[in-house]
């Protein structure tokens, strides 16, 4: 094991419950950790009020709980770092990678759908504005601990995204890159659909001259029709009443066969048996589609 502790993390949004998707994600990262004699945090990515769903950071507790999916050291809110994250845009400000945005949604999408950085050498915008990264280094290969070396297309990875929204609520990948930094994570296990995000992510950690952390990106769980098994395409929350039977089908998800004696196993046996058996290369090339 690396000299430095291992630190990981599942970082949810609470803008619905828990899934199969989910807890296959969360296994993974759980796994990964407690392989290593790591630490696993939960984070809890709550910066975007409107989509938070009522009662789903309490269900979020809960579903990982009766999984035996137990957090180390205290809960991470991101509603609680503005003042990080403010500091974070005032380092970028200072060293003149951000500025403002006056371009809408419309506009962008009129264009192609891609930002051309429009605003990046204006002296002036309208308000309201949002501001954005000016990327200047972009990141398009990546080492990862599944997948290998991958490479990004350069045409999506160099794009000026937002870090602070035109409403002023802080943007996804600022929140991120500033909270990884600050808890120490040492890798990130999370599914393969985040790739581009990752990519701009490390732009970021970059930017602030701080070292990314290593990736696993696991396949996805999908739909027979191919779509990712998500709450925008309304996979249904997992059944709290079966944790034994949830965590068999997510522990196949992640390549590891159930054998008779720990199809008897109840949640905690059956997750120190899974620890035991946790290979990187088991995982399979592709998930197998949900009914």
């Amino acid at each position: 094991m690396n000299s430095q502790a291992y630190i990981g993390r599942f970082a949810p949004s609470p803008s619905g419950h828990l899934h199969l998707g989910s807890l296959v994600t969360a296994l993974g990262s759980y796994l990964q950790a407690k392989a290593q004699q790591g630490k696993w945090r939960l984070r809890i990515d709550d910066i975007d009020p409107p989509r938070i769903m009522p009662g789903a950071i309490e269900h979020i507790q809960s579903a990982l709980w009766v999984h035996g999916l137990k957090w180390d050291d205290e809960i991470v809110y991101q509603s609680d770092h503005s003042a990080e994250y403010e500091s974070a845009l005032q380092s970028l400000l200072a060293n003149n990678k951000i500025y403002r945005c006056e371009c809408t949604r419309a506009q962008i999408k009129a264009a192609g759908g891609r930002y051309a950085g429009t605003c990046r050498d204006k002296t002036s915008v309208s308000a309201p504005f949002s501001l954005r990264f000016k990327h200047t280094n972009p990141v398009s290969n990546l080492n990862d601990g599944y997948l290998g070396h991958i490479t990004i297309d350069p045409s999506a990875t160099n794009e000026d995204f937002i870090v602070k929204r035109k409403d002023g609520l802080y943007a996804y990948h600022l929140a991120s890159v500033v909270d990884d930094i600050a808890m120490g994570v040492t890798e990130i296990v999370r599914g393969e659909d985040l790739l581009l995000p990752t990519a701009c992510q490390w732009s970021l950690f970059h930017a602030f001259e701080a070292q990314p952390p290593k990736t696993m990106h696991l396949p996805l769980v999908a739909f027979k029709d191919g779509r990712k098994y998500s709450k925008q395409n309304n996979a249904p929350a997992l059944d709290l009443t079966q944790p034994k039977q949830n965590l068999q089908h997510a522990l196949g998800y992640l390549g590891i066969e159930i054998t008779p004696q720990a199809a008897q196993m109840e949640v905690v046996p059956l997750l120190n048996w899974a620890i035991t058996q946790w290979q990187q290369k088991s995982l399979p090339v592709s998930q197998p589609p949900l009914g």
